[in-house]
């Protein structure tokens, strides 16, 4: 059996300061695309503030997501980053830096991992309306 690797980026238009969004279904999308069995699925949020992570993907759990995040790294916190830059976002680095910005998903008989309530979210946590970049890479038997 020989392995296959398919590429292909998606594009997600996020609002400012925690703007999310559920990107499970294009990344199923991929996985049905490729043709891939069993093997892994690898997704990276390209950008220094911007972050990665698998949650219910529901209003009340979303809005305890910002919370936290916001009681890790507060915006209204002093950052060094500000004294260099000016630019108000250095909760933003910070926020993304904990989130991570990417992960990793088991695919198995052509379908990716996730239990019934979990869905992956791309997160914006710069302090301005941002079109991310999602790479995504897929390994794995066809």
């Amino acid at each position: 059996m020989s392995t296959t690797v398919y590429c292909k980026d998606i594009e997600v238009k996020l609002g400012a300061h925690m703007g999310m969004a559920d990107i499970t279904g294009p990344l199923e999308a991929m996985v049905k695309e490729s043709g891939i069995q069993n093997g892994r699925l690898s997704a990276t949020i390209i950008g220094s503030t911007g972050s990665l992570t698998t949650i219910e993907y529901e209003p009340g759990v979303i809005e305890d997501l910002r919370r936290a995040i916001d009681r890790m790294a507060p915006r209204e916190m002093e950052y060094e980053h500000e004294k260099a830059w000016h630019d108000g976002n250095g909760h933003s680095h910070v926020q993304a830096a904990i989130i991570g910005p990417s992960l990793s998903m088991p695919v198995r008989s052509g379908r990716m991992q996730c239990g019934t309530w979990q869905q992956v979210v791309a997160i914006n946590h710069d302090n301005r309306d941002r079109t991310r970049t999602v790479a995504v890479t897929l390994m794995g038997e066809k």
